[in-house]
């Protein structure tokens, strides 16, 4: 027995009738297949391991003279404001960050933190 309201419902299913759901049979699954074991690599030595673009700007700003926005730039491949954000993150590490312009061109030089 159905009820409907108007046009656009759909029929209400009475509470005990079977859904069409519970007639299928349930799907049959394939097997798993057995993972294969995992390579151990070796640990790269210390030399290979790759340093952080943060970390050589670090060390690029450390230098006695310092480094100009455009050196900063060719080393990371980083846009300017991303280059410029990179030094903020520098003085949240705790990084002392010091600027001069010289003949128009800035040149940036860091302490490291104590």
């Amino acid at each position: 027995m159905t009820k409907t309201t108007s046009k656009n419902i759909r029929p209400t299913r009475a509470p005990n009738s079977p859904s069409s759901k519970d007639e299928t049979p349930p799907k049959s699954r394939k097997p798993r297949t057995q993972r294969k074991p995992v390579e151990e690599k070796p640990a790269k030595p210390i030399a290979e391991v790759a340093i952080s673009k943060q970390a050589q700007l670090a060390a690029l700003l450390l230098r006695d003279e310092g480094a100009t926005l455009d050196q900063m730039i060719a080393l990371t491949g980083w846009l300017p404001h991303t280059t410029r954000s990179a030094l903020t993150g520098l003085r949240k590490k705790g990084y002392s960050i010091d600027s001069d312009k010289v003949d128009g061109v800035r040149t940036y030089r860091a302490e490291a933190p104590q």
